[in-house]
């Protein structure tokens, strides 16, 4: 966020801050611009921000999630090669899954399949997921970015350098779940799974006294219900 030099603005908080950047944005806005405006500094909810920083050499990272989105140039059939390996997979990557640290990866093909775009959310700092991406899953790396004009090779010393010169910061970045790393969803699953084997099991329980069974009842009933978006 751009801060003010103003000498007499050095001790204003962050909510002052905020609304006072707000108000300046306002006035260039039409009416119904500023109303969803004021609409968004109402709503926003500490609990559930990011921390909007760097996530390193590139990239922005809000909370625990980091982002990363490169461009490149192709080389000459590039493009037709990797469709035919993206159908292969049916454009999945489970293999992907060995570097815990990745929540998401997609490839767009543009500009008459001269251009690629990388994008990627992932878990911690710049330095340590380019690191996963090396040393778990090297092949599936260069199998791909072999198509790419200028492509070191994962295990090249210059691969960070070429990553992040081919690697733009997002402008704005929104995470729903900022605190949540993939490590944690997967434990949440396993939990999940854990304690449907259980209630499955005690309904079966025709021995079980009735505090018990009111107890497991309310709690069956909490978490059958969806979780709601409107924090």
């Amino acid at each position: 966020m751009t801060t003010s030099n103003d000498p007499r603005l050095a001790d204003e908080t962050k909510p002052e801050e905020i609304r006072r950047l707000a108000g300046e944005l306002a006035q260039d806005l039409p009416k119904l611009a500023r109303i969803a405006l004021e609409a968004l500094i109402k709503q926003h909810n500490d609990a559930y921000k990011g921390s909007s920083q760097s996530a390193g050499r590139a990239g922005r990272q809000s909370g625990n999630v980091s982002e990363l989105s490169a461009i490149a140039t192709l080389k000459p059939g590039g493009a037709d090669r990797l469709r035919r390996i993206f159908g292969l997979t049916g454009g999945n990557f489970d293999g992907a899954q060995r570097v815990s640290t990745l929540h998401d990866m997609r490839f767009v093909l543009f500009d008459d399949d001269t251009r690629i775009l990388f994008a990627t959310a992932y878990d911690g700092d710049w330095d340590t997921y380019i690191n996963d991406f090396a040393t778990k899953i090297p092949g599936l790396m260069d199998l791909l970015f072999a198509n790419v004009e200028g492509w070191p090779g994962i295990d090249s010393p210059q691969v960070k350098d070429f990553i992040a010169d081919h690697q733009i910061d997002a402008a704005g970045w929104f995470v729903a779940n900022p605190q949540v790393t993939v490590v944690d969803v997967r434990r949440y699953q396993r939990m999940d799974k854990a304690l449907q084997a259980f209630l499955d099991t005690m309904s079966e329980n025709t021995q079980m006294d009735a505090t018990t069974r009111a107890a497991l009842e309310t709690l069956e009933q909490a978490i059958s219900v969806p979780q709601g978006v409107d924090y």
